[in-house]
C-alpha cells in the first residue's frame, strides 16, 4: 500500500517558472551552479545552492549559508512571486527529451512507510549529506527538492493521467538543457481516485533523491523537538515526490573515471587488466550488452568483459543480485585489486560521469589528463534496481543516472511555522 497525500503547494507564477526552474542542487558544483544562475535573480539555485551567492572560499555547511538561502527564499517568494495553493491538491509532471516522454503523480508520500520499509530504497546515505538537507529544510521550514520515486504501472492510475493531461497545463516551458517541464494540477474528484488507486500499489521505489527523503525524516525530528505542542499529522510527517510508472522510467550508466594507474605506465596497466579479464581492442566507447565494459586509456577504446561471461548476470532474485551487476563486478575484478581503489565513496583517485554527459566526456578527460583512465557502464536495468529493493539489497554506490531530472523550485512543499 503506498499513501498519496495531496498538499497545497507553493510554487511560481505561470510567467516565472521557467526562470525560477533550476536543475537538482546535487548534480552540479558551485562554480556550475553560479554560471547557471548568473544574471538570472528568479534562479532557485540561489535558494538551494545559496553558497553561489557568498565568497568563493566560503565553507558549504557554515550557517552563513543556510542563513543566505532563507533570505534568498523569502525573497523569491516575494518578488518573484510565489503562490501559495489554498485547497491541497495532486498534481501530474510530465518530462520529455527528444523522443523520451515520462508523466508521474507530484504528491506528497508517508515518512512513516518509508521508515518502516514500505518505500524501498536501494542505495545507503551519508551523513554529511543528510546534514546538509535537513539543516536546509529545518532553516526554510520547507522541502524544495522533489524525490523521483517509481512503481509498477497500474493501468487505472494511467487512466486518470490520460484525462488530466488533456487539460490545460499550469507551466509549460523547455529549460536551457533541452528538456520540456510540464506540470498540471488534478482536479478534486481524480486526486481522490489516485489516492485510492496508490493504496493497491503494492511497493514505492526511491529511484533518485535518497537524500532527500533521510533528510526529510530528520528534519522531521527536529521540527517535533521543536513544537513539543504538536499533535497528530503534520505536513512534516510527508515528503514531495513524482511518482513514475516503472515503464517510462529511464536509467543511463553512471561511468566511472580514475585519475592515475598505481604507478603503472598505459602498457603495463593493460598487461593487468588483460591478466584478470578478457580484453579486446577497437571497441565502441559505449558498451551494447549487460556484462560488457569499454575502457579508455591513452586515446583508444578496448572492450572488457566482466567474467569472460555472455548475457546479463545476476538473475538470482535474492540480495545477491546487487553483487553481480556490472559496476559491482568491475570493482571486484578491476578497480580494488588493480588500481587499490577499496570504498568508491571516499576514495578520491576515482570519480563518476553521468551518462548524460555522453563517452565524449570521457574521451576528452582522458585526452586533456583529467583522467588517466576512464569506463564506460552499460546501463543498470530498472528490473535490477526493483529486484534488488524489493530483497532488502543495496546496490553499489553511483550504479545509477535517471535522466531526464526533475527541475527545483516548481513545487514546494512547506512544513513548518516561520515562513
Amino acid at each position: 500500500m503506498a499513501t498519496l497525500r495531496p498538499f497545497a503547494a507553493l510554487r511560481p507564477t505561470r510567467e516565472r517558472a521557467a526562470a525560477v526552474s533550476s536543475v537538482p542542487y546535487d548534480v552540479v558544483t558551485v562554480p556550475e551552479a553560479r554560471a547557471l544562475a548568473a544574471g538570472n535573480p528568479w534562479s532557485f539555485l540561489h535558494v538551494s545552492r545559496a553558497e553561489i551567492d557568498l565568497p568563493d572560499a566560503t565553507d558549504p555547511y557554515a550557517d552563513l549559508v543556510y542563513e543566505k538561502a532563507k533570505t534568498n527564499f523569502e525573497r523569491l517568494r516575494c518578488e518573484a512571486p510565489f503562490v501559495q495553493e489554498e485547497a491541497p491538491s495532486t498534481y501530474l509532471y510530465r518530462l520529455r527529451r527528444n523522443d523520451h516522454a515520462q508523466t508521474g503523480v507530484a504528491a506528497t508520500w508517508s515518512l512513516d512507510e518509508y521508515q518502516s520499509g514500505g518505500i524501498l530504497r536501494h542505495e545507503t546515505t551519508r551523513r554529511d549529506k543528510e546534514n546538509d538537507r535537513t539543516r536546509h529544510m529545518v532553516a526554510l521550514r520547507a522541502q524544495t527538492g522533489t524525490v523521483f520515486l517509481t512503481y509498477r504501472p497500474r493501468q487505472e492510475v494511467d487512466e486518470i493521467v490520460e484525462r488530466e493531461t488533456a487539460a490545460e497545463p499550469l507551466y509549460d516551458f523547455t529549460s536551457t538543457d533541452g528538456i520540456t517541464h510540464t506540470l498540471w494540477r488534478v482536479s478534486a474528484a481524480n486526486s481522490a481516485r489516485l489516492v485510492k488507486e496508490f493504496q493497491d500499489i503494492p511497493a514505492l521505489y526511491i529511484a533518485d533523491g535518497h537524500h532527500r527523503v533521510a533528510s526529510a525524516a530528520r528534519a522531521r525530528e527536529e521540527l517535533r523537538r521543536a513544537d513539543a505542542r504538536s499533535r497528530g499529522e503534520a505536513n512534516h510527517d510527508f515528503f514531495i515526490a513524482v511518482a513514475f510508472p516503472s515503464d517510462q522510467v529511464r536509467i543511463l550508466p553512471y561511468n566511472r573515471v580514475v585519475k592515475d594507474l598505481g604507478g603503472r605506465t598505459p602498457e603495463q596497466f593493460l598487461e593487468a587488466v588483460r591478466s584478470v579479464l578478457p580484453v579486446t581492442e577497437g571497441a565502441s566507447p559505449a558498451p551494447r550488452n549487460p556484462g560488457d565494459v569499454s575502457m579508455c586509456l591513452a586515446g583508444r577504446w578496448y572492450g572488457l568483459r566482466l567474467d569472460g561471461q555472455a548475457g546479463s548476470p545476476g538473475r538470482t532474485g535474492s540480495a545477491d543480485r546487487a553483487a553481480a551487476l556490472d559496476v559491482a563486478r568491475l570493482q571486484a575484478r578491476l578497480l580494488e585489486p588493480i588500481l587499490g581503489i577499496g570504498d568508491v565513496r571516499t576514495d578520491k583517485r576515482i570519480d563518476f560521469v553521468g551518462g548524460i554527459r555522453g563517452t565524449d566526456a570521457l574521451d576528452r578527460l582522458v585526452a586533456t589528463g583529467g583522467a588517466a583512465v576512464a569506463f564506460s557502464m552499460h546501463p543498470v536495468s530498472l528490473e535490477d534496481l526493483m529486484a534488488v529493493s524489493d530483497a532488502g539489497g543495496i546496490m553499489p554506490p553511483k550504479s545509477t543516472w535517471f535522466e531526464p531530472k526533475l527541475r527545483d523550485g516548481l513545487l514546494i512543499h512547506t512544513i513548518g511555522e516561520g515562513l
